[in-house]
Formats: structure tokens, C-alpha cells, sequence
């Protein structure tokens, strides 16, 4: 494969535009790791709620054990701090499911932001860039294979427009068919300079 075209000011815009691809997809990367950084950040609450209602349903449960000990009043004083210990679990458990909603939402707006500007930027700059490299591969190839110059003039003839090849000769087909060498070598140079190659 060929990257670059021979043709100076095509090669510059192509690493031009590669650099600004480049630098996009880097951008748009950071972006959806900062984001997702930022609104992971939000489960240190889910945390503290978490911690909050373990260290309360512990104590409710300690108390609750030592009140539960105490002959006459254990088995009745018992049930209020049980109540709160299970009130704690709910807390608890809240901070945990926080968390988790948190981690999920973050994850999806990082990938979100990240991962759809990045398919589009590869879909817009990559895939002509492959085609372009396939095809200018293709033509040096040819080029080097000592390929007829005939056989590029008429892919010429066949590909491009019309008003690109009147600029040539009024009239190419006419010229290829009578085998004028000048408009022959300009139509296989017109068709190479399309797939950023030049002929030598």
C-alpha cells in the first residue's frame, strides 16, 4: 500500500488531515475519560451512605445484643434496635445500589462520548484514506510491473469526467483510438495523478 500521494500539495493536505484526525480521536478519548472521572466521582456519596449504614446497623445490633442480655427488659428492649439495625441494612444497601448506578451511568457516558465521534472520524477520514492507499498501491504497482501506458489511458477514459478530459483533447477517445502518444501518456498521467501517482 501506498500512504502518501507523490504530489506535494496533495501529501500535505493528506498528513494534514491525518494529523487533525489524529488529534480528534485523542481528544474526544480524553473528553470521555474526564467525563467518566467526573461522574464516578459522584459514588464517594454512595460510599459514605454505605459506611454510614454499616456503622449504624453495627451499633444497632450491638446495643440490641448487650440490651438483649439484661435479665427482665432484654427481650422486650431488643425490638426497637433491631428495627434500627434493618434500617441500617436499608441504608447500606441504598449506598451500595447508588454506587453501582453511578459506576454504569459513567461507564456509558464515557464510552458514549468517546467511542461515537471516534466511529465517525474513522468512518469519514479512515475508510477514503484505506481506499486511497489501496488504489495508489495498486497504480505504482502497475507503474513498476511496466504496465502499458495504453491500459492506464483507457482506465482513464473509463473513470474520470468528462469536462477533466476535455482539458486533455477535445476529442480523447479519438486521440487513444488513433494511438497519439501526447494525449495517450497525458490520460495515463491524469488517471495516476487521480490515484496520487506520477509517471516517470
Amino acid at each position: 500500500m501506498k500512504f502518501y500521494s507523490d504530489f506535494r500539495a496533495r501529501r500535505a493536505r493528506q498528513i494534514a488531515w491525518d494529523v487533525l484526525a489524529l488529534l480528534a480521536i485523542a481528544a474526544w478519548v480524553w473528553l470521555g475519560v474526564f467525563v467518566y472521572k467526573l461522574v464516578y466521582g459522584l459514588t464517594d456519596f454512595g460510599i459514605q451512605m454505605e459506611d454510614a449504614g454499616a456503622g449504624f446497623r453495627q451499633t444497632m445490633t450491638d446495643l440490641s445484643t448487650d440490651l438483649g442480655n439484661v435479665p427482665l427488659i432484654g427481650t422486650g428492649i431488643r425490638a426497637p434496635f433491631d428495627g434500627a439495625s434493618d434500617a441500617g441494612a436499608s441504608l447500606e444497601s441504598a449506598g451500595q445500589a447508588q454506587q453501582v448506578a453511578v459506576q454504569n451511568l459513567a461507564t456509558g457516558l464515557g464510552i458514549g462520548i468517546a467511542v461515537l465521534p471516534v466511529l465517525m472520524i474513522l468512518i469519514i477520514w479512515l475508510i477514503p484514506r484505506v481506499r486511497f492507499a489501496r488504489r495508489a498501491g495498486t497504480a505504482k504497482s502497475l507503474v513498476r510491473a511496466g504496465a502499458n501506458v495504453d491500459l492506464l489511458a483507457l482506465r482513464a477514459l473509463a473513470t474520470q469526467r468528462i469536462t477533466t478530459l476535455a482539458q486533455v483533447d477535445p476529442d480523447p477517445v479519438g486521440a487513444w483510438r488513433r494511438g497519439d502518444t501526447a494525449v495517450v501518456r497525458a490520460l495515463a498521467a491524469l488517471e495516476l495523478r487521480s490515484s496520487g501517482v506520477r509517471l516517470d
